[in-house]
């Protein structure tokens, strides 16, 4: 997508047009007016140049369906827009791939014209620069930069190449199973099956074959030979998750295996070997199972080998941010559309208290994109609980407070070191780094990026080329 944010307006009515050209220079976009909408391919040279098309009054209606076709045909992915006013719907057969996003209503206003070309620079970055983003792969990243995290990450470095039992700890929806992926990606293992089981979700009387497997005729409905979870996982990892719900006679099997590295099918008197990583995981207080006579003690110092806690969503309300970005570009990845979300939505769920932790933020990311596809999401457009701070206080109006009254922030005065510096080269290079973040925050979005530097998009773009910096080099956590 071009740098200079072009925008055609397709508009048989020049006053009207002017108008709109007037808005659109206010909040820096480069308006191209065309009034005969047999000629708009004239005012065209890159479709890539440009964010959206606006299209108002036609000669026809039969005219303006050979146009949206032609624009389509042109280029599939350029939004669309229709000027009309309020109450009045158009009267053409509009294809649904014709990429419209929506209608602005006339007479035009400012904040209106801003949220559509803000949705059309998504919808554009969503399908276009798709190629130019990293790879998504949540289930191999740990996202984000609080304490806790590094110390998750720490952990899993210090651990992975081992064959050490590993046992997660942490609440549902925390991301334990985003761990053991990263424990098994990161060893000597990676390279073989990693084969997770829920033994919370399995009937106790099925749990036995689904680990170690059977023979034909081992009970009744065994028909034919299978394969346990154990034999699947030989040479890899395999990820017990909810081990606190395991019953006590499936505890002192599993003990064994661990013990003696070996097992038998259901149904069978020969002995396999098992070379398997066992990594285990519960949201359950195993040290409270064990007062109750609920989990065996044997078996939990057998897998509390090496602990790693994983801590609530709620506990580490600096990592949102990335979060969000990072399930949106899954999303996106996926092909199932796109969201952006104003910094006021973002400071809103950073206030909430995340009982399903990552879990419950992924759901509603999924259904701010399904509400509001392409869209910007505000405050007011999240679910009611996300809109209130801990003492049911309105966020909008702490975020209204915010801006009104906005407090210092307590920096530590800088020290000018004792040899001196270079000044220029300081601020020079203090101000690429920001570039950098903001981009990396924006996705690469130049338009967004440029938005929490407090500039000029034009502004952003110029200090892009003067330091030679392009929108991928901010793209990675």
């Amino acid at each position: 997508m071009s740098v200079e944010g072009k925008v055609l307006i397709i508009e048989a009515d020049a006053e009207r047009g002017n108008e709109l050209s007037a808005v659109l220079k206010f909040i820096d976009r480069q308006p191209i007016m065309v009034t005969d909408c047999n000629q708009w391919k004239e005012a065209i040279e890159d479709p890539e140049e440009f964010i959206s098309v606006l299209i108002g009054q036609c000669k026809s209606d039969k005219a303006l369906e050979k146009l949206l076709k032609e624009i389509h045909d042109m280029d599939q992915y350029l939004p669309i827009f229709l000027l009309a006013h309020k109450g009045k719907e158009p009267t053409v057969q509009i294809d649904a791939s014709s990429c419209i996003l929506g209608r602005i209503e006339l007479p035009c206003r400012y904040s209106q014209v801003t949220n559509a070309l803000h949705q059309a620079e998504v919808y554009r970055e969503a399908h276009q620069e798709s190629g130019r983003q990293r790879p998504v792969d949540l289930f191999r990243s740990l996202v984000g930069s609080s304490r806790a995290i590094q110390q998750v990450r720490k952990y899993i470095q210090q651990v992975a190449d081992s064959d050490a039992n590993v046992l997660i700890l942490g609440e549902s929806g925390t991301g334990k199973e985003v761990v053991a992926r990263n424990l098994h990606y990161n060893s000597s293992r990676r390279e073989k099956a990693f084969v997770p089981i829920n033994c919370g979700a399995i009937p106790s009387e099925l749990l036995e074959s689904e680990l170690f497997g059977h023979e034909k005729g081992a009970f009744t409905g065994a028909i034919s030979a299978r394969q346990g979870r154990f034999e699947m996982a030989e040479g890899g990892t395999l990820f017990l998750d909810e081990i606190g719900d395991m019953s006590l006679p499936m505890q002192v099997k599993l003990l064994r295996v661990l013990q003696e590295r070996t097992f038998e099918r259901v149904g069978s008197n020969k002995s396999i070997e098992a070379n398997v990583r066992v990594v285990a995981a519960t949201h359950r207080n195993l040290e409270e199972a064990l007062a109750e006579g609920k989990f065996r003690e044997d078996l939990y110092y057998r897998l509390n080998v090496f602990p790693i806690g994983m801590p609530p969503l709620r506990d580490r309300a600096e990592d949102i941010p990335m979060l969000v970005n990072e399930l949106i570009r899954r999303i996106e990845h996926e092909k199932r559309g796109s969201v952006r979300l104003t910094s006021a939505a973002v400071m809103a769920l950073c206030h909430y208290a995340w009982p399903g932790n990552v879990r419950e933020l992924a759901n509603l990311i999924e259904r701010l994109t399904i509400l509001h596809p392409f869209g910007v999401v505000d405050i007011g457009d999240l679910p009611e609980k996300f809109q209130l701070d801990g003492e049911s206080v309105p966020l909008a109006k702490l975020s209204e407070e915010l801006v009104v009254n906005p407090q210092p922030l307590a920096f530590e005065e800088p020290r000018l070191p004792r040899g001196g510096i270079d000044l220029k080269e300081h601020l020079s290079t203090l101000e690429q780094n920001f570039i950098k973040q903001a981009l990396d925050d924006a996705g690469g979005v130049v338009a967004h990026a440029a938005k929490r530097l407090g500039m000029r998009r034009t502004t952003l773009v110029e200090k892009l080329r003067k330091y030679g910096l392009q929108r991928g080099d901010a793209a990675g956590l």
